[in-house]
């Protein structure tokens, strides 16, 4: 199995694209769509590699 990947991005049709692209190249991909969902998930340690958008609602990126 791939390297598993969280992507944080408000935008969900961009996600969307993104996601498949990942999963195309072989990573495991799961989404969050705000600043704080997506801080939950990347504090849980199960991810190799974190994609965080800076402009997120709720808590930002920076």
């Amino acid at each position: 199995m791939g390297e598993k990947i969280l992507l944080v991005e408000d935008e969900e049709k961009l996600a969307r694209m993104v996601e498949m692209e990942l999963k195309y190249e072989g990573y495991t991909v799961e989404k969050a769509f705000d600043g704080r969902k997506g801080l939950e998930r990347a504090l849980s340690g199960e991810f190799d590699l974190v994609l965080l958008d800076i402009m997120l609602p709720q808590l930002s990126g920076k």
